[in-house]
């Protein structure tokens, strides 16, 4: 079936960033003549007002998801083969307004303002996703000025209480994969909780969450950055230096109970450390320990013995993207107001590499997320949001 044709509102070509290839930011090119867009069969065409920028796509650009050889320079393929071909446009979590619909989709659509769940789904099955891909990766994303979606994977979200950068910050690729982590670990109420690398945007997201279901979060970063993330809701924050004394001085803000389950996003020679705040005292506990691992900041590669995992009974859990239920389970927490935007700055597109740049240098300032705003909708959606002296 044909795609829909554009409205006359619509230009013919847009704005977009177009990574060309695996390597450094000079491999993300600024074009204005890229074709739009156009929404196929139970598709939205989006007009993109934000995108929030994650981690990823740093990673997919530079092609650092090996997964047989250490230093193979690749892209992940799930499903056998890679589906990041060049060019493409990345940017995941996008908000923006519905412009135009395809076949089978209603015209009344048209002017809602939403997130989109960022996952390119394998199959129509609401709790599981074995082979995790999505927008910005193995389809065209967000930094771009339009973009088509599937109509059920983009959400509405009316709220005026949030702007539409605030928006694109709780988008899914963070927040999603924080719940998944949660969920496949079964965090309960009252549970605590260690949350690594917490002033980024999947620990501030799952500061968040575990407050909402009752978990007690205990967030590790640095010290500068604990009065924010006391105030976002961890019940302590432990300082990530001085490895040796770290499982001392984390047992010691629980009061000496263990930490029930860890959500790790980390690793490296931290993600041993992380276990020993589980098991130092096995009859303190009433449940398995469990670690939900969802990155690598810390480096790709931890040494465990394991007989440690085994005989302990450690449960560890590989978490890459999530389901539909728990995407909508988390649109219903956006606009009931229960979760909260952490919001660095924003970005004009045509400024990515700059963006890039300081995501990479970021200093003990930086807390949440970055989003990239297309130029032509930077005085309404992003200026206001821009760092001091780049409005």
């Amino acid at each position: 079936m044909a795609s829909a044709p554009l409205p006359d509102t619509v230009p013919e070509t847009m704005a977009a960033m177009v990574l060309t290839g695996h390597g450094d930011i000079d491999k993300l090119v600024y074009r204005q003549d890229v074709p739009t867009p156009r929404p196929g069969p139970g598709e939205v065409l989006v007009q993109v007002t934000a995108t929030a920028k994650n981690n990823t796509d740093r990673k997919a650009r530079e092609g650092l998801y090996p997964t047989k050889e250490k230093g193979e320079v690749t892209s992940f393929a799930m499903g056998g083969e890679a589906t990041l071909t060049f060019p493409r446009i990345q940017g995941a979590d996008v908000a923006g307004r519905v412009v135009a619909v395809g076949e089978g989709v209603e015209a009344g659509r048209i002017g809602e303002r939403g997130l989109l769940d960022f996952n390119l789904y394998p199959d129509a099955r609401r709790d599981i996703n074995l082979m995790p891909d999505y927008y910005g990766h193995g389809a065209d994303g967000g930094f771009a000025e339009y973009v088509a979606v599937p109509s059920d994977q983009f959400h509405h979200v009316p709220n005026p209480e949030l702007a539409d950068a605030e928006l694109a910050a709780m988008g899914m690729c963070s927040y999603q994969t924080a719940y998944h982590m949660m969920t496949s670990a079964r965090v309960s109420a009252g549970e605590r909780v260690l949350v690594t690398g917490a002033s980024g945007g999947v620990g501030t997201a799952l500061i968040q969450l575990c407050r909402i279901v009752g978990a007690i979060p205990y967030a590790v970063s640095q010290p500068e950055k604990a009065d924010a993330l006391l105030s976002l809701g961890a019940e302590a924050v432990i300082d990530r230096g001085d490895l040796a004394s770290f499982v001392e001085r984390t047992l010691s803000v629980t009061g000496g109970a263990p930490i029930d389950a860890v959500m790790d996003l980390v690793g490296g020679e931290m993600t041993d450390r992380f276990i020993d705040t589980m098991i130092g005292d096995m009859k303190a506990r009433s449940t398995y320990p469990r670690l939900s691992i969802a990155g690598a900041s810390g480096g790709n590669l931890s040494e465990i013995m394991w007989t440690r995992i085994y005989l302990y009974q450690v449960q560890i859990f590989g978490v890459s993207h999530g389901t539909r239920e728990e995407a909508e389970q988390l649109v219903a927490w956006i606009r009931g107001g229960d979760l909260k935007p952490v919001l660095h700055a924003a970005f004009k597109l045509s400024e990515l590499h700059d963006a890039e740049r300081y995501f990479v240098a970021r200093g003990s300032n930086y807390l949440g997320k970055i989003v990239i705003v297309p130029d032509s909708q930077w005085s309404a959606h992003g200026a206001r949001f821009a760092l001091e002296g780049n409005a």
